[in-house]
């Protein structure tokens, strides 16, 4: 059995006619290509100002992304790369130029938690050096019990970018490099972290370590896009009122709350299940196929 990529190069050459480049496939090949339209057909790829669905933050999608809503992530994270069901997330942003069944397609998972007002009174006195080294033995620890459950080991390889925490924006981003397993390829989990009132709003990006220069070239717009609605603002704090978190900036780095959260499963999301045999000009197929605009909000 080959393993089909599509390669997004070859979506957008629109040289080949799809009966013509049907020609040759194997009835498998011409059965998974129909399993892909029919998937990219029924998502729904957003633009413009979409207000997420817990209604604490609303995003400004520009052009060179798309936004898809909790339902169509999962059935990406689910059906396509074939990670077990869980909690929905807010949904996922991908580049425009991209679609999910790409080999090499990155994308950004979008989330909330709401344990309270994450204090930065101490965001300038961490040290990021002692802080990998914790982190670091604490996934080391933790892989017997992954194993067992039947993942793969994780290696923290180390920052791939070192956090950084902006006061003026309440924003705060690292990198680190990972290993899954016995792969020669490391993956890069880039995280954003927006503080609001009552909680966090978490932005993951996670794509392999040769891609960084990508990823880096959008941080500042993803860093833009999303912002909390009035009310929820980190400026909104109530002292009177309002529930402050137990942890801090470095604990948000550190992944204290990575147990409740999952975020160990959304490195797991990001390994799709497709190889890396490139069938050519398979994608030249579906040049017509997955030929469709993101929906403006």
């Amino acid at each position: 059995m080959r393993v089909i990529i599509f390669s997004f190069a070859l979506l957008l050459t629109g040289i080949i006619q799809p009966a013509s480049a049907r020609q040759g496939l194997t009835q498998e090949e011409q059965k998974y290509l129909d399993w892909a339209k029919q998937i990219w057909d029924s998502l729904d790829r957003q633009q413009g100002l979409v207000e997420l669905p817990n209604g604490v933050a609303t995003l400004n999608v520009p052009e060179q992304f798309y936004y898809l809503d909790p339902d169509d992530a999962q059935k990406v994270l689910v059906e396509v790369w074939n990670n077990p069901p869980g909690q929905k997330k807010l949904g996922m942003l991908f580049p425009v130029n991209a679609t999910p069944f790409d080999a090499e397609v990155w994308g950004v998972e979008i989330d909330y938690e709401q344990d309270g007002y994450v204090s930065d009174e101490n965001a300038d006195t961490i040290n990021y050096d002692e802080l990998l080294v914790e982190m670091r033995q604490s996934i080391d620890d933790a892989n017997s019990d992954r194993i067992a459950a039947g993942y793969d080991k994780i290696q923290l390889l180390g920052w791939a970018t070192k956090p950084y925490y902006d006061k003026s924006t309440h924003k705060l981003h690292w990198a680190k490099e990972l290993r899954f397993g016995d792969q020669q390829v490391s993956t890069l989990n880039y995280n954003i972290r927006i503080l609001g009132r009552k909680g966090v709003l978490l932005l993951n990006f996670i794509a392999n370590m040769d891609q960084k220069p990508d990823v880096e070239a959008n941080l500042n717009t993803v860093l833009s896009l999303a912002e909390f609605n009035d009310g929820w603002r980190y400026e909104d704090f109530d002292p009177d009122m309002d529930q402050v978190a137990a942890y801090g900036i470095g604990a948000l780095v550190a992944g204290k709350v990575i147990a409740k959260t999952g975020l160990i499963a959304v490195l797991i999301v990001f390994l799709k299940k497709f190889g890396v045999i490139m069938i050519i000009g398979i994608g030249a197929v579906l040049s017509k196929l997955f030929k469709r605009s993101p929906r403006p909000s």
